[in-house]
C-alpha cells in the first residue's frame, strides 16, 4: 500500500459517491415522471446509489491493495452473502419481497388495503415492512413477505366500488312497487353515483318475508362507502314508510284458542282443589 495508491483509491471512492447521488436522483425523478409511486421511486433510487458505493469500495480495495484482485473480492462477497443469507433469512426474504412489491407498484402510500384481518391506510412502504394505519387509529407493521404471499385487498385500487344493503319486505306487499320506490330513493342521493345506476333485486324468500338486495356505487374510500350506505338505508326506509310499504319479519306469532289454553294450563294438584260434596250425599 502506498500513499499514492491510497489517495487515488479515495479519489475513486469520492467519485463513486458523487455518481451514486446523481444516479439516485436521476432514477427517482425518472420513475416519478413515469407515474410510479413516491415510495417506489425513493427505494429504487437508493438501491442504485448503493450499487455505485459498493463499486467504489471494491475499486478502492483493488487500488490500495494491488495484491487483491477483483475475483478475490467477488469471492469474498459471495461467501459473505451466503453467510448473511443463512443468518438473516427472514430479513432478506422481506427485503426481496419489498423489491418485488415496489417494482409491481400495485398499491402505494395513501391506498387503503386489507390483509390478514387488518384494514387501514398505507402510511409508509419500505424495503422490509409496510406501515398501515388502521381505521381505528392504530399502527400495524406488516412484513413485506406477508404482503407478497397473502391475499391483499386494495380497497382504493379503483376509483369506485359497489356496495349492497339487504331489506326485508312483507311477502304480501307490492314487491315491484317497493323495488321502484327503493331505486328512486337511492337515485336522489348525492353520495351515490348516477352511473352505474343503482339496482334492486328480490333475492330470498323467507317464512313471511321477501329479501330485496339494493346495489349502488360510490367512492372507494372507506368513509365514502360508509356514508353512502348510511344514506341509502335512511332514504329507502323513509321512502317505504311514506308509500305505506311494510317491512317484513320472519317472527311468526301464534294465538292459541281457548281450548288449547285450557289444555296447556298446568294441573293445580289435589291440595289446591276446592272441597265439594261427598259422592254419597253426606256433608263432612
Amino acid at each position: 500500500m502506498t500513499l499514492r495508491g491510497l489517495g487515488l483509491g479515495l479519489g475513486v471512492l469520492v467519485v463513486a459517491l458523487l455518481l451514486g447521488r446523481v444516479a439516485r436522483a436521476l432514477v427517482s425523478s425518472t420513475m416519478r415522471w413515469r407515474g410510479r409511486s413516491e415510495g417506489s421511486a425513493r427505494v429504487f433510487g437508493r438501491l442504485v446509489g448503493w450499487m455505485f458505493v459498493l463499486l467504489g469500495v471494491a475499486a478502492l480495495l483493488t487500488i490500495v491493495f494491488p495484491s487483491v484482485k477483483p475475483v478475490n473480492i467477488l469471492g469474498g462477497v459471495g461467501v459473505i452473502s451466503i453467510a448473511a443469507g443463512i443468518a438473516f433469512q427472514t430479513v432478506l426474504g422481506n427485503m426481496f419481497a419489498g423489491i418485488v412489491l415496489l417494482a409491481r407498484d400495485r398499491f402505494q402510500k395513501g391506498d387503503q388495503i386489507a390483509v390478514e384481518g387488518h384494514r387501514g391506510t398505507v402510511v409508509q412502504m419500505g424495503l422490509t415492512s409496510t406501515s398501515v394505519r388502521t381505521f381505528d387509529g392504530r399502527l400495524v407493521i406488516v412484513p413485506n413477505g406477508t404482503l407478497h404471499s397473502e391475499v391483499v385487498t386494495v380497497q382504493t385500487g379503483f376509483e369506485h366500488v359497489r356496495s349492497s344493503v339487504l331489506v326485508e319486505l312483507a311477502d304480501d306487499a307490492d314487491l315491484e312497487r317497493a323495488r321502484r320506490v327503493a331505486v328512486e330513493a337511492i337515485g336522489d342521493l348525492s353520495a351515490v353515483l348516477d352511473q352505474p345506476e343503482p339496482e334492486a333485486f328480490l333475492t330470498t324468500i323467507g317464512t313471511a318475508t321477501v329479501e330485496m338486495e339494493l346495489r349502488f356505487w360510490s367512492g372507494s374510500q372507506q368513509l365514502e362507502t360508509k356514508a353512502a350506505t348510511h344514506a341509502v338505508i335512511a332514504a329507502v326506509l323513509e321512502a317505504l314508510r311514506r308509500e305505506g310499504i311494510q317491512s317484513g319479519s320472519d317472527v311468526v306469532t301464534i294465538d292459541a284458542a281457548a281450548g288449547l289454553r285450557e289444555l296447556l294450563r298446568p294441573d293445580p294438584g289435589p291440595s289446591l282443589r276446592r272441597p265439594g260434596p261427598d259422592p254419597a250425599g253426606s256433608v263432612r
